[in-house]
């Protein structure tokens, strides 16, 4: 009995025992649960804090971790092909240890285009405007959404964000052309990428001599790749929107043919000069705009007009100088009886400059990329470029093309330094200045005997190279010959506005009628109203292109009529039937659609 006892009062003392050892485990779990989580938490707040460092916007961090962890990475594209193709996509996240862009994959990613292994042939996009360089390429790496379980927590970016590349941040011709204006319309493009977007700039370059330019597209400070490793290993942008748009570039750099206008040039000076006059009103400049006057003579105002006319000439201070720059300023003043004022951008700073030459009447200056500030001239100013000896202006035509885009209305000029012995060549410099020490004898002998540099590839061509370094002593006489010629086809605009660039739309009721003479003669009258958007215009001319094919032939006729209607018997041959088309044409070169076919039977 005693034994049954002392074996129930051990029994009851195991079990409060294991209760004790159940109770303390219990709550050493659920204090190690809680302490867990506070970690988490405290995790979460210092995440969300470097994702507030990043962004003003606020985050909450436990939210966006959730949706990338559920639905990982959405993309979704335009364009057809990588040289043409935009993509925005939702938690696109960039790993600063690999350098790689990272898509997470889970059961609700998007992936459009879903290219598969074409992705990497050879790339998803271009992140540079500048087409299909293999330098430029965008493709990212993809996990599965799981594995961020393993993987250091993620910095958020709560910016909507545009990822690009800036093709050479050094030269400012390039960051016009290749970086600011496709960003700017890129921006345009999506309502989101707004003053309020962040630039990110992956192609690993510092922020170079040209910052501030691109500080105006955006309120917020643009992030350079390097910087991307001081937010942590993963960072993800919630938002985001990568490459960027080709539509407003006209130059190619000469990497597959020789340099030259692109082929296929999409940009007007209209979308050019808006782009110049949202950067002006950026840097709080002004442009005096012409405006008509009501009071005071003709003359007069021709007095204050000639007044305010002014010349500048860019000076260059290190390389390609005009050596007898103060001969040539007194030589344009004399000749054209105007101030003239020189601008430097070694000396003076950009806003001022653009200040300068939004205002003036032509601007000067040696071949080089501080032309391209010709995109802030006014209407009707001239652009006059030289070239040193042997470089021959047909060949290297950015600034020519530009001034040349319809819409632009600047008028170009070029002058070219003919005289050998008014250059100054430079043998010892680096290569990369027009050095040629570091080649073979017989090479630089060759070099020094060629009067043109032949045509090349970009961009290491050392025969361009030692050319375009020269300085050169501009020979005034011919210069002024060269510009005297060139000024006098140059257009007034003040006495014909700015020609219309309004296309006709299709003519409407296009009808035919046919009737038979003989076994062997017919006539077939064709009849149309005009398009309807020409009842609201002032068209300087209008006429009408017809082309007439026989059912089943290859070849067509064409005509051009200034009328309506037309009765046409020659070729016209009876039991025949025929396919005609009509269209619009205004003055001579803006050309309407088709209107549907017609089938006439004769």
């Amino acid at each position: 009995m005693r034994a049954s006892v002392a074996g129930c009062r051990m029994s009851v003392g195991a079990l409060l025992n294991g209760l004790l050892v159940s109770v303390v485990a219990a709550l050493l779990w659920k204090y190690s649960k809680l302490s867990e989580h506070a970690a988490l938490l405290e995790e979460e707040l210092h995440m969300t804090r470097q994702s507030q460092e990043l962004s003003q916007a606020r985050i909450d961090y436990h939210v966006a971790l959730q949706a990338l962890q559920e639905h990982g990475t959405r993309m979704v594209c335009t364009g057809k092909m990588h040289t043409d193709r935009i993509c925005r996509f939702d938690y696109l996240c960039y790993c600063s240890e690999a350098e790689e862009f990272v898509f997470f994959h889970s059961n609700s990613s998007v992936m459009l285009p879903n290219l598969g292994s074409r992705r990497f042939q050879p790339a998803l996009l271009d992140l540079s405007s500048v087409e299909d360089h293999n330098t430029q390429y965008f493709n990212f790496l993809e996990l599965p959404a799981a594995t961020l379980k393993f993987m250091p927590k993620p910095v958020f970016v709560p910016d909507v964000t545009l990822i690009l590349n800036r093709f050479n941040p050094d030269n400012l011709m390039h960051v016009f052309h290749d970086d600011l204006l496709p960003a700017f319309y890129t921006m345009k493009q999506y309502s989101d990428l707004d003053d309020e977007a962040r630039l990110v700039f992956m192609e690993g370059w510092g922020e170079g001599p040209h910052f501030d330019l691109y500080r105006l597209l955006s309120s917020k400070q643009p992030l350079l790749k390097e910087q991307l490793r001081n937010f942590g290993k993963l960072m993800c942008f919630t938002k985001s929107y990568v490459g960027l748009s080709k539509m407003t570039t006209w130059y190619q750099y000469g990497f597959v043919q020789p340099q030259g206008p692109k082929a296929n040039m999409l940009v007007s000076g209209n979308e050019i000069r808006q782009f110049a006059r949202a950067l002006m009103e950026k840097m709080n400049i002004t442009r005096v705009e012409e405006v008509e006057k009501d009071g005071g003579s003709a003359e007069d105002e021709k007095e204050k007009e000639k007044k305010d006319e002014y010349i500048v000439v860019f000076s260059r201070s290190t390389t390609r100088l005009i050596l007898n720059e103060a001969e040539l300023i007194m030589a344009l003043a004399q000749e054209f009886q105007m101030r003239v004022v020189t601008v430097s951008l070694e000396e003076q700073s950009f806003p001022s400059i653009v200040q300068v030459i939004s205002g003036a009447t032509m601007l000067v200056s040696m071949h080089g990329a501080q032309l391209i500030t010709s995109l802030f001239l006014p209407r009707g100013a001239a652009v006059v470029e030289l070239y040193p000896f042997a470089v021959n202006p047909e060949q290297y035509t950015p600034y020519k093309t530009l001034a040349s885009l319809p819409g632009m209305d600047l008028h170009y000029v070029s002058w070219r330094n003919t005289k050998e012995e008014n250059t100054i060549t430079h043998p010892d410099r680096p290569w990369e200045q027009g050095g040629i020490a570091h080649l073979e004898k017989e090479e630089q002998e060759r070099i020094l005997a060629s009067k043109d540099v032949p045509r090349h590839l970009c961009c290491r061509n050392p025969e361009w190279l030692f050319r375009i370094y020269q300085d050169t002593l501009v020979d005034i006489p011919s210069f002024l010959e060269v510009l005297k010629e060139g000024m006098k086809t140059k257009p007034s605009l003040k006495k014909s506005k700015p020609a219309s660039t309004v296309h006709p739309g299709r003519v409407r009721e296009p009808q035919c009628q046919t009737s038979v003479q003989t076994t062997n003669e017919a006539k077939l009258t064709v009849s149309w109203q005009i398009p309807w958007n020409l009842k609201y215009l002032k068209v300087r001319e209008v006429k009408y292109e017809v082309w007439i094919q026989e059912q089943g032939e290859n070849t067509y006729m064409p005509y051009i009529l200034p009328q309506q209607n037309y009765t046409f018997s020659e070729n016209i041959k009876p039991f025949t039937t025929y396919l005609v088309w009509v269209r619009c044409i205004f003055n001579k070169n803006l050309l309407g659609p088709f209107a549907d076919v017609l089938m006439c039977r004769t």
